[in-house]
């Protein structure tokens, strides 16, 4: 079993919604996404998906995404994004996907000796104190310690079920949506979150653009964190080495 990761796909199938406005390179992308996905991945493979999965505004526009990401090679591994407005219960989508697709929020899934766990996450305070922009569609006015506080909450529960499960010689892989720390890679909630729980790797997106101002690789007290925003991958998935 390998394991594969890329994020923000931001598909829109349901609609003509064209990505090149963010840049040529954009053109066609979910095909060049599928394409190496097909190429690379076998169904004994898993692939994690670190959220903006589908543009969709409701689940019954994002079935036609989530169907085109389920016929796909590979078992998948999904977290929430701040644009996947149509997300539902786990329940909900458990019932319509599983096991060819997992969904992550507030529970952890356990494939061989490897526990996927994690959250949405949310931007973590620079040094003045101040959040940076979250482009969050719903919560412009929303209270950013608030929801800080609760995918903080979130991800202590799935990481509360991921030990749940674990065995001796298990690994357990850490999903989240937005960056764990700040623009300096200073600590947050969600850092010593994977610290405590044992966490090996992290896999996450939301970044974007020619200079992320990060690295996409980056290794802080031992864990390993990946930055998976398909424009920065080139439209190609990365395997992850554990």
């Amino acid at each position: 079993m390998r394991i594969f990761a890329i994020s923000d796909l931001h598909i829109c199938l349901s609609q003509n919604k064209p990505m090149d406005i963010f840049g040529t390179h954009w053109e066609n992308h979910w095909q060049k996404i599928s394409n190496d996905w097909c190429e690379r991945v076998s169904d004994d493979d898993v692939v994690i998906i670190s959220g903006d999965i589908s543009w969709a505004l409701t689940y019954q526009n994002a079935t036609l995404d989530l169907d085109a990401i389920s016929k796909l090679p590979g078992r998948k591994i999904l977290v929430k994004g701040n644009h996947d407005l149509w997300w539902q219960t786990i329940t909900k989508m458990r019932n319509a996907y599983s096991p060819n697709m997992e969904f992550i929020q507030n529970n952890a899934v356990k494939i061989n000796n490897y526990i996927f766990a994690g959250s949405r996450g949310w931007p973590s305070k620079e040094i003045d104190g101040t959040f940076p922009p979250s482009h969050c569609v719903n919560s412009k006015n929303q209270d950013n310690v608030k929801i800080h506080a609760r995918e903080i909450l979130r991800l202590n529960n799935s990481l509360i079920h991921a030990k749940k499960l674990a065995q001796e010689g298990d690994k357990i892989i850490g999903l989240i949506h937005y960056p764990p720390f700040n623009s300096r890679f200073m600590d947050s909630g969600f850092t010593e979150l994977f610290e405590k729980n044992g966490v090996c790797v992290v896999i996450y997106g939301h970044l974007h653009g020619d200079k992320p101002r990060t690295f996409m690789i980056y290794e802080k007290s031992g864990i390993k964190y990946y930055l998976t925003s398909c424009d920065l991958l080139n439209f190609k998935m990365i395997e992850i080495k554990i």
